[in-house]
């Protein structure tokens, strides 16, 4: 049996993790009688590792767990992994290409302040700067 420290050790994460993990419901450790203190079977090594790779592919928690139920289920999680990853590629390029057209309209923007004064607050105005940016010349 381990601790949570030592199966942190083990599985290359930090205590913290092991904890929340567990407290998610992806790790299973049993109480020590005498302490009350999480144990963990030395396969939970393996859950952890597998958290780890599949959190490195972009999957979250929530995904993880039920691609841990189906394989503890004796089913293949591979359709399900597959059309996660897949559908998470489509959002990622989406959210790529509209980083993309931020940071642009970021550059423009602060190239065109580059030669403007500092503004005060009139009443009329926050910041000047912002406010004579215009989205309209936006290239989209």
């Amino acid at each position: 049996m381990l601790t949570v420290t030592e199966l942190a050790n083990r599985g290359g994460a930090t205590p913290h993790a092991v904890r929340y993990y567990t407290r998610m419901g992806l790790l299973r450790p049993a109480r020590n009688p005498a302490n009350n203190y999480h144990m963990y079977q030395p396969k939970e090594i393996y859950w952890l590792r597998f958290i780890r790779s599949a959190k490195g592919l972009g999957y979250t928690l929530s995904e993880i767990k039920t691609i841990m139920h189906d394989a503890d289920n004796g089913h293949s999680p591979c359709p399900r992994v597959r059309e996660i990853l897949q559908r998470r590629i489509v959002e990622n390029r989406r959210q790529l290409e509209e980083l993309l057209l931020l940071q642009s309209r970021m550059e423009r923007a602060l190239e065109s302040w580059e030669d403007k004064p500092d503004g005060v607050p009139d009443g009329h105005t926050v910041c000047h700067l912002i406010e004579s940016f215009s989205l309209n010349d936006e290239v989209q």
